[in-house]
């Protein structure tokens, strides 16, 4: 029988279920478990897919085309789960489902109602979430316990405890213990009150992980075990790290959590969990004195979740080469105003994608900055898109080469909106979304980089370069390096003659993990630190509007 954990989260959101989730499901990988993840997500939207970066983060998105919450990003960088559309739920996507069912007839003439309907829903969506040979299938519940939004996902793993053997399913609650300074105190009494609120609902945790400033005292966890009818044991303190989001793992088995989740499941407890590797990757990156800096210049600098994938990349590729990657958040706008100013000093230049004609001007004057001044350059989506443009403009001298999402009457639409867009109309889950195959031309940056003439990469994009345009600006100088051979899209633009000059039209901070970084992230850091090595001084470029 497949076991199942539920994790909560209590007193606050942005505790980090979604970071625990991960961490546990790599310790029980390490124990040689097979693991699914899933996330049930209380609002309304079907997705995140047509929600704004600024109230939710990145939009993740699966093989499948599944456009998800970004705490997915975590479990597929943390684990070899195997995610799909069943690995994340909303209430929109639970009530459209029952909804479609009651207009089918499905329901007998019955009056539709939260219990039962709703979390029978429900647990088919936990059902329908755990992959064929799964040992353990970890679910996270967004949102806070005592929010009316989750009370029908609390209810629904209320009722599938119930459902199964006792020793099939545990719940692990993440809570706070704020620490209040001007008392130099630390409280338990919001943690008291979150676990409260599960016992009144039916839910009485195995585990309390508490998130903490402040070492957690023996006394303290103790008061926790005795108000929350916890036992000591499973009171673990999960202190903020101060080095790497990487820590995690190996701070929740020092404190025995992994013993615990296989005692209170029935399974082998005398087996190791083995992060020998893992923390090999920690003590390499502790020992790292060599640095680069990396301009992100974007649209949604301002909230770090919205990039979050991209910067984890970027990380991951400074692991891989010996080195400490600085960020440097650049507002695209600003750029527009204050040229490259902004860019003094950095050792690479990344434009992500976004959607819309705010911070277009700052992307694209950046990019020819990049171009003429040599330094290291990489374009994701949009910022690919942003670098044909400049191309076309500067070196093709078509000064009104344009996108036709900003302007649909442009005489030169070096991008322009795929055919399959044109009659579209709803905005979510319409895009060309999920994994394609990538075509790349031997020899060129992309295929040294990659190893290998076939990828497959991710997307997300309504618009694509323009084939009309195609042998004009090979002729000028922009190399075709990575097509979509079915379609013959382009998929990969670069420069010959250029430290590192690179745009893609996919996603690949969607495939790239600590241990596995993305190629072409791997290979844009190394540029950076060799720019950094030679001085960091390519020629400062001048100012100008593109």
């Amino acid at each position: 029988m497949v076991k199942h954990i539920f994790v909560t989260g209590g007193v606050v959101s942005s505790l980090g279920k979604g970071l625990t989730s991960a961490a546990v499901g790599m310790i029980l990988e390490c124990r040689g478990l097979k693991v699914s993840m899933q996330k049930l997500d209380p609002y309304i939207n079907v997705d995140p897919g047509t929600m704004s970066p600024y109230q939710h983060g990145e939009v993740y998105v699966l093989e499948d085309g599944s456009e998800t919450d970004l705490d997915l990003g975590h479990y597929e960088r943390y684990t070899n789960a195997r995610l799909d559309r069943f690995s994340n739920y909303t209430t929109g996507k639970i009530y459209s489902e029952v909804i479609a069912r009651e207009r089918r007839g499905d329901y007998l003439g019955s009056t539709v109602q939260v219990i039962p309907h709703i979390t029978d829903a429900i647990k088919d969506a936990i059902r329908a979430g755990v992959a064929p040979g799964v040992d353990v299938a970890i679910t996270e519940i967004g949102g806070t316990v005592g929010d009316i939004e989750s009370l029908p996902f609390i209810e629904a793993i209320r009722q599938f405890a119930l459902e199964v053997a006792h020793d099939d399913v545990m719940f692990v609650h993440l809570t706070l213990l704020p620490y209040l300074r001007a008392s130099g105190e630390m409280k338990t009494k919001p943690t008291q009150q979150s676990v409260g609120k599960l016992r009144e609902i039916g839910i009485q945790p195995d585990v309390l992980i508490c998130r903490t400033e402040q070492p957690l005292t023996d006394e303290m966890a103790k008061k926790i075990s005795l108000f929350c009818n916890v036992r000591r044991e499973a009171v673990i303190e999960e202190r903020d790290v101060e080095f790497s989001i990487y820590e995690v793992p190996s701070m929740l088995v020092k404190a025995g959590l992994d013993k615990i989740i296989a005692r209170r499941l029935g399974l082998p407890a005398e087996a190791e969990t083995d992060l020998s590797r893992w923390n090999r990757m920690i003590d390499d990156m502790r020992r790292t004195t060599e640095t680069c800096e990396i301009a992100v210049v974007g649209k949604y600098t301002a909230l770090h979740d919205a990039y979050k994938s991209i910067y984890e990349a970027l990380a991951h590729a400074g692991i891989a080469n010996n080195t400490k990657v600085k960020i440097r958040k650049v507002k695209a706008e600003d750029y527009a105003i204050h040229g490259a100013a902004l860019i003094e000093g950095v050792d690479g230049v990344l434009v992500p994608g976004g959607f819309g004609e705010r911070g277009v001007d700052g992307k694209i004057m950046a990019i020819k900055d990049a171009r003429e001044s040599q330094l290291p350059f990489f374009g994701i989506c949009l910022g690919m898109q942003c670098a044909t443009i400049e191309f076309a403009r500067n070196v093709l001298h078509l000064p009104e080469a344009e996108t036709e999402e900003l302007d649909p009457a442009t005489p030169h639409p070096v991008i322009h909106l795929s055919p399959e867009q044109d009659n579209v109309h709803e905005k979510g889950g319409t895009m060309r979304l999920g994994g394609y195959d990538c075509a790349l031309a031997p020899g060129t940056l992309a295929h040294r980089l990659y190893g290998t003439t076939h990828i497959r990469e991710r997307h997300r994009h309504r618009f694509e370069y323009n084939n009309a345009y195609r042998a004009r600006l090979e002729a000028a100088g922009l190399v075709t390096s990575g097509v979509f051979p079915r379609r013959d899209l382009v998929e990969i633009v670069e420069l010959k003659n250029h430290p590192f000059f690179i745009g893609v039209q996919f996603h690949p901070e969607f495939k790239s993990k600590p241990l596995q970084p993305h190629p072409i992230f791997d290979g844009f850091v190394a540029a950076a630190l060799a720019h950094a090595r030679n001085g960091g001084r390519a020629g400062k470029p001048e100012r100008s509007r593109a």
